[in-house]
Parts: structure tokens; sequence; C-alpha cells
């Protein structure tokens, strides 16, 4: 998500294996696109989520996701989770439910079905076999409520598990403190 022609050694950590992952606040410092150039803060301003924004996204799973920021700072968090294919599999449920062509909603189901569902699929998200079974039935005769039982259970899990998390992460406290004009960026 981040421009890394734009990033500095320390926006990068290593892990164990010696693989090179960006660090959270890179990926806040592009979202919210806080520039240190001279525009008037109301202009920066309209960049960031409000503190009443943000302070909402703290109510419930479906306020955070309704955000365009909140979603992506939800995304965020699950990438340094390592478990990001489960918003990305509810996103894309979201946008499959709103095909209208039965040409795309046939070959958009198999694309769903091939980068989160099957066995060994790329991002595979972690569902029960009835529900895996169900999905391979209706990819016959696609309907666009066909993925729906499982983005329920991923979004429970989500609610259930990450979202907690994220609520008690220090990447949503520093999104509150940015909210409020205190965060770490602002000063930089």
């Amino acid at each position: 998500m981040a421009c890394t022609d734009c990033m500095k050694a320390s926006d990068f950590s290593i892990d164990k294996k010696g693989i090179k992952k960006r660090n959270w606040r890179t990926r806040i410092r592009y979202l919210l696109k806080i520039t240190s150039s001279s525009k008037s803060m109301a202009r920066r301003r309209s960049y960031r989520p409000t503190v009443d924004e943000v302070n909402q996204w703290a109510q419930s799973l479906d306020k955070l996701l309704s955000h365009k920021y909140g979603k992506a700072a939800f995304r965020i968090f699950l990438k340094s989770e390592f478990c990001e294919e489960n918003i990305e599999f509810w996103t894309a449920c979201e946008e499959f439910r709103t095909i209208s062509s039965l040409e795309k909603l046939s070959s958009r189901a198999r694309s769903i079905y091939e980068e989160f569902i099957q066995c060994d699929a790329p991002k595979e998200i972690n569902l029960d076999y009835q529900t895996k079974d169900a999905i391979v039935q209706s990819l016959c005769l696609p309907s666009l409520t066909c993925f729906l039982l499982a983005q329920k259970k991923v979004f429970s899990l989500m609610e259930n598990n990450s979202y907690p998390r994220f609520i008690h992460s220090e990447l949503y406290k520093e999104l509150c403190a940015i909210a409020r004009g205190e965060g770490q960026y602002l000063k930089s």
C-alpha cells in the first residue's frame, strides 16, 4: 500500500528470516497523506478522519468498515498480524454482491473461490467443510448470495478476534492521537 520509493531504512523491520517488512506506522503515514509542506491545516485535515469518526470505530466493526479510512487502517492492522485475507475476502464479497451481469457474476465467483476458498488458495480463509462445500455447489449457478454464509463467518471471526485487538492496539491509539492533532507524525 505504501510507496517504497519514499521510505527510509527505519521504515522497515527485519524479521527472524531476514525478510524486510514495512511497519504499520509507515503505512498509516501513507494512508493519512501527512506531509510537511506548508499547506493549510484545513486542507491537510481533509485527508484524516475526525476525532468523532475515529471514536466511532471503537463502537462496532460495522462502523469501522463503513468508513474509508477505518477500513484501510483495519487492513493495515490485519496485515501486521498476517491475516489480511479476512478483510480482503469480506471486501471481495461486498463488491461481488454489486455485480449485475450474469457473465461477470460467474467469472468473479470462480475468481473469489480460487483466491480464497479452495484448498491451498493463495489467500485461503479458514472455513469449515460444509461452508466450502456449499460454495462449490453454488458455483454451477452462482447467485449474489453464494458467499454470504462464508462472509458472515469471516465477519464474525474478525469481530470476535481481530477487531478487539485492533481497538487496543498501538496503531489505533496513534490514529486517535493523530485525529486529536497530537500524533507523532504531526511533529515530523
